[in-house]
């Protein structure tokens, strides 16, 4: 499954697009995040549900990051490698 997500709250200016990539490549993943102009941060994953959760989890449970608000849908897999950052929007 591949999930798209808008993410709010302390979000940037934490490292979070670096340790997104760094879960998602651990997890097996593949995806990007990207930073948004209005603050919030931009990310897809795909892989398994089970993971993509994790993901969320270990972002959530980092003592930098506030993940206070989510939009989050289902979108097409893409298949590819690795999970990229990607530059600011």
């Amino acid at each position: 499954m591949r999930r798209h997500f808008i993410l709010s709250g302390r979000v940037q200016g934490v490292g979070f697009r670096w340790r997104a990539s760094q879960i998602g490549e651990m997890l097996g993943l593949t995806g990007w995040v990207r930073n948004l102009e209005d603050g919030s941060v931009e990310m897809e994953a795909e892989g398994s549900e089970e993971d993509i959760d994790r993901l969320l989890q270990m972002l959530q449970n980092d003592r930098y990051i506030d993940i206070t608000g989510m939009r989050a849908r289902t979108v097409p897999e893409e298949g590819g490698y690795g999970f990229e950052i990607w530059e600011d929007e």
